[in-house]
């Protein structure tokens, strides 16, 4: 059997599971925690994640121990790929497989995609929120284990000509609430997602229709229809780095400009050389 045939077939019966999962939960006994998450669903959905960091996109995990086994965390990474967020979805998969200690980790997400029917109910059941630092700042209180992805929108906008080259950090928002929560931030250097999508373009027609901040031209899409639409099957490599202590720095710390500005930017620049570095350890994209 081919490793394509290999792959459809486990697909498949992955597939049939979680179909038989969702049409079971139409009774509506379910438990969903205050925020939306529902763990049941979250590990109902796992083994089609564990496929695509198996098989798909075959992710190469290092340095997982520099996060936290227990207590508030706040990973920081590169952002690329489109409406779903697969490279939250693998780290958090990296952390279930590879962590001595896993955890659901969960995400900040654009607001935009809590107005897509099915993309919402996905979304918040596997652990997402929209991307404000209050409902960031509520997580951590909580000792959560959040990821944000400060690039935002400018982050997966980019065509494919600037991969991995890391876009502005914003305002450096995720610093206040670390700041003020007294949360150590984990760098994470996400190789592999840029490829998944290559912008060519962008439509700006169908952007409009899906309230998305775009939709993007690629090699497969539109030509291919929605078959266009599956992620190409880039090899990853997913680092993460050593944590940055903000133990030294009071609540007060975070209304210092400053001092903000000086760690964002230092997280953003220890992202930036892991991912020069893990492009050369990664190798060519697809063999």
């Amino acid at each position: 059997m081919s490793r394509e045939e290999e792959l459809g077939q486990q697909l498949v019966e992955i597939l049939g599971e979680t179909t038989g999962m969702l049409v079971r939960r139409l009774t509506g006994q379910y438990h969903e925690d205050e925020w939306g998450f529902d763990e049941e669903f979250a590990e109902a959905t796992f083994p089609l994640f564990e496929f695509l960091y198996n098989s798909w996109f075959r992710v190469e995990t290092t340095g997982v121990t520099n996060v936290p086994g227990h207590g508030r965390t706040l990973m920081v990474g590169n952002h690329a790929g489109t409406v779903f967020p697969f490279d939250a979805v693998m780290i958090g998969t990296a952390i279930q497989k590879e962590h001595p200690l896993p955890r659901w980790t969960r995400a900040m997400v654009l607001n935009w995609a809590f107005e897509l029917p099915f993309i919402s109910y996905f979304m918040r059941r596997i652990g997402g929120m929209p991307a404000n630092q209050a409902n960031l700042k509520r997580l951590l209180e909580s000792d959560e284990q959040v990821m944000v992805f400060p690039e935002g929108a400018k982050g997966f906008g980019k065509p494919y000509s600037e991969r991995y080259q890391l876009q502005r950090f914003g305002r450096g928002g995720f610093v206040e609430v670390a700041l003020e929560t007294g949360t150590p931030i984990v760098p994470v250097a996400v190789v592999g997602s840029e490829e998944i999508y290559p912008k060519l373009g962008q439509s700006d027609a169908a952007a409009k229709l899906l309230g998305a901040p775009y939709v993007p031209i690629t090699p497969t899409f539109p030509l291919l229809g929605p078959l266009g639409l599956l992620p190409l099957p880039s090899r990853w490599r997913i680092e993460f780095l050593e944590p940055v202590d903000l133990s030294e720095y009071g609540p007060g710390a975070s209304e210092d400009r400053s001092l903000v500005l000086d760690i964002s930017e230092q997280v953003r620049e220890s992202i930036q050389e892991a991912l020069y570095d893990g492009l050369l350890r990664r190798g060519p994209a697809f063999l």
